[in-house]
């Protein structure tokens, strides 16, 4: 499960839910043999890796595709103040730049 964390589809929400029943049916195999503390080394990459996806999970809303980042740009850049208008209140040609005198 080790896929860049911008991309997150319902396969990888079923490659995430299928590692925690995992986790959860290996703590309560371990729990039921008695050996709960025994595997400890198992049991922590087990949790790391749940770890990790469901940070991913939980944050995949603030990750932008380069097509949504580029749609962002667009927009932000649209609502900005253009360049060529200038704060002078006579101005009726606000596109033309005043040459260097």
């Amino acid at each position: 499960m080790t896929e860049p964390d911008e991309t997150y589809g319902e396969e990888r929400a079923r490659a995430l839910r299928h590692l925690l029943r995992e986790l959860a049916a290996r703590i309560r195999e371990l729990d039921r043999e008695g050996r709960l503390l025994d595997d400890a080394a198992d049991l922590m990459r087990r949790l790391g890796e749940a770890r990790s996806e469901l940070f991913a999970w939980e944050v995949r809303s603030t990750f932008d595709t380069p097509e949504v980042a580029e749609s962002r740009r667009i927009v932000d850049e649209a609502d900005s103040s253009p360049d060529f208008l200038t704060s002078d209140p006579e101005d009726d040609e606000p596109w033309r730049h005043s040459s260097p005198e």
